[in-house]
């Protein structure tokens, strides 16, 4: 079995790359789109969604083993207030991230669409695109909130 300083390290390392992917990603998206440029914005919204399934999608499904493991080695259980919290907010956050994934790759299909007949973006993307802008601020404070229960412990 895994040591506890193991289980640990994997799970902040998934925590980090959950925060730190999902901010990236936003920066990223944010910054091409202002451009208003498909091309660009068809790029990177391509390494956008390959960076979601690689880092995002990994570190999402690894982080609730990682937890398990972790919480049965200290002793903690689902009774605490804390850790289902946790889990509440986990899955609130997946419920945010799964269409945005999907509403990624529709905003590259139309900015490469757009980018290969030479025409604008069309008014689907932008309607997309605050869909996706307005999901990301939900699912974001989540994670913090996350972390602050995951560091604090916090008795209720």
């Amino acid at each position: 079995m895994l040591s506890y300083e193991i289980l640990r390290f994997l799970h902040v390392f998934g925590a980090t790359v959950l925060l730190g992917t999902g901010a990236g990603i936003a920066f990223f998206m944010v910054v091409a789109h202002q451009s208003r440029n498909a091309a660009l914005i068809a790029h990177v919204a391509g390494i956008v969604v390959l960076a979601d399934m690689v880092f995002t999608a990994t570190a999402a499904f690894f982080q609730p083993i990682t937890g398990y493991l972790l919480m049965r080695e200290v002793g903690y259980g689902l009774s605490d207030t804390w850790v289902w919290l946790s889990l509440g907010l986990y899955i609130f956050v997946g419920m945010f991230w799964l269409p945005v994934v999907w509403i990624q790759l529709q905003m590259r299909n139309l900015a490469r669409t757009a980018a290969s007949s030479g025409a604008s973006l069309p008014q689907r993307y932008f309607r997309l695109y605050r869909i996706w802008f307005a999901c990301g601020f939900p699912a974001f404070f989540a994670v913090l909130a996350i972390l602050w229960l995951m560091l604090t412990r916090p008795a209720f």
